[in-house]
């Protein structure tokens, strides 16, 4: 089945807690969708957000944070079975990425410096801050956990690694001819792959706080890899600017 429900591009997906798809775009919305019918339906559609919505996670007691370029991250509590806007924080500048660090804490990333934040859910405010960091400040950035303390971080010809339990960068990783890097995915809890803008495909093993690079698959599309996704199974999908999707 093929809809289009969106009317620009959709930059995030992903399945809530409960079942339901929820989907972000850059017009500006965000889509809960029903997937258990056959026939799969818009549940709601929320459009607090004044630009692009980059990112969106789920957090526990069905509590749902967004990020968006309009310089804005907004939390929804579910009330009633539908969600509605709690509150917003502004950033500095474009936010294009936001991940759970903890249950009561998230991390997001600000286009108008190099820097990211840690913020305390519960007590509504910013409690750390590194800078630093070499990310890319363009619409996608994937941080990712890859230990339950350790955060990695894409950005040009770069990696880094914080450690979200000291607030602190521990570790610069160099990845030359990598332009950026924005496609990243676990495959198990010791190795993870990453894409980026020069078609290479890179794979790495996790060795206490550092990534050692094991191979690396070059040419891999005809543009840039966008997202990885790690389907299960020994299948790895990877999406492109090309227009394609390829299964390896």
């Amino acid at each position: 089945m093929i809809k289009k429900d969106h009317s620009n591009t959709i930059n995030c997906i992903i399945q809530l807690s409960s079942g339901e798809l929820v989907t972000c775009s850059s017009d500006n919305t965000i889509k809960l969708f029903n997937i258990k019918e056959v026939q799969y339906e818009v549940l709601q559609t929320l459009n607090y957000h004044k630009n692009t919505v980059y990112k969106i996670v789920e957090l526990k007691n069905k509590v749902l944070v967004s990020c968006s370029y309009d310089s804005s991250i907004i939390f929804y509590l579910k009330q009633n079975n539908v969600y509605q806007k709690d509150y917003q924080i502004s950033t500095n500048g474009g936010c294009s990425s936001i991940i759970k660090t903890k249950d009561n804490e998230i991390c997001y990333s600000e286009s108008n410096n190099n820097a990211i934040r840690f913020y305390d859910i519960l007590q509504r405010k910013i409690i750390a801050t590194i800078s630093g960091i070499n990310k890319y400040n363009g619409c996608r950035e994937w941080f990712i956990m890859i230990k339950i303390d350790l955060l990695l971080i894409p950005g040009n010809n770069q990696l880094s690694i914080v450690n979200t339990n000291e607030y602190k960068l521990v570790r610069k990783i160099d990845v030359p001819n990598s332009s950026c890097i924005t496609g990243v995915c676990l495959l198990n809890k010791n190795m993870l792959l990453t894409g980026d803008y020069a078609e290479i495909i890179r794979q790495w093993k996790i060795e206490d706080n550092n990534l050692i690079l094991i191979s690396q698959k070059e040419k891999t599309h005809d543009s840039d890899i966008n997202i990885l996704l790690n389907m299960g199974n020994g299948f790895i999908a990877s999406a492109s600017d090309d227009s394609t999707i390829k299964i390896w």
